[in-house]
Formats: C-alpha cells, structure tokens, sequence
C-alpha cells in the first residue's frame, strides 16, 4: 500500500466559489423581484391571476436554480474552467462603452460600427482600419432599414443626416 498522498482514494471536496457566487446573484435577483412582486399583488383584482403572476414564478425559478446551483457548487459537479483571458473581456466593454458614449454625438451607425470594430478585436480580428468602416457602412444599412422603412427611431448622427 502507498503512503503517496496524490493517490489517496479519497478525494478533498472544496466548494467551487465561482458557483456559489451565482448562485448568490440568483438568489439576489429573485428576492429583488419578489420584492417588486410584493407591490402587484394588491393590483389583481377579482383573477387569481394578475400581473404579479409571471414575475413570482420566475423569482421561485430562480430560487430553484439558486439552490440547485449551491448543491452542485458543494458536490463539484460543474467542470474545471478554462483560465479566463482578460484582454477580450476589455475590448468588448470598451466596444460598449465607446458606444455609449458615441451614440448622441456621433448617431447610431458610428458608435454601434465602434462597438463592432472592437468587439471583432476582442475575437482576434486586428484590422480595426478595415473592420470599423465596414462595420459602419453595414449600421448605416440597418438605420436606414429601422428609420425609413420600419418608421422607428433611432439615434441619428452626421452620416445619418445625409441620408434624411
């Protein structure tokens, strides 16, 4: 018999943090909707069913799952993780962030092909000189689409003017 303590054959259980840090955030959400929830109720009226119906069913869902995901965190049923690569996460957060900031000054087509040009970054594409403008060219498309054709708004900028 071996005294190797890599090849014991009993295996030390950890929590997995991650999980029960989600399981926490669906546990937060449910209660946040519950407490929302607890506002409609009087809102029903004569029906059993009422506008506080859905949103309690899908606050115990998450109750459920929040729970199923504490078990599991504790059994160590989910699977080892991949390291998480940090420089995508940024670009796409950039992309949606220059976005934000771009859209009332700059209109649709060009915050929303910013928000593309750096999110293709984030999956490896580097060419950000060809993509951006392509990526406009394509948002111009589809405010035209949504402004013209579909008669809904959307943020218009200096490009967009030129088409109105």
């Amino acid at each position: 018999m071996s005294l190797d303590p890599s090849k014991s054959t009993s295996v030390q259980r950890r929590p997995d943090w991650a999980a029960l840090v989600i399981a926490a955030i669906l546990l937060a959400i449910a209660g946040v909707i519950l407490f929302d929830v607890a506002r409609l109720s009087d809102v029903g009226g004569y029906s059993q069913v009422g506008p506080a119906t859905v949103p309690k069913w899908i606050a115990f869902g998450l109750i459920g799952l929040g729970i199923w995901t504490v078990f599991a965190a504790f059994r160590g049923d989910f699977p080892v993780r991949e390291k998480q690569e940090i420089k995508p996460v940024v670009w796409i957060v950039a992309g949606l962030a220059a976005q934000m900031l771009l859209i009332r000054p700059l209109g649709f087509s060009i915050a929303t092909g910013v928000l593309f040009g750096l999110t293709a970054a984030g999956f490896g594409a580097r060419r950000l000189w060809i993509t951006i403008p392509i990526a406009i060219v394509i948002c111009l498309a589809i405010w035209w689409l949504f402004s013209v054709v579909l008669s809904l708004s959307l943020p218009a900028g200096p490009l967009e003017n030129l088409l109105q």
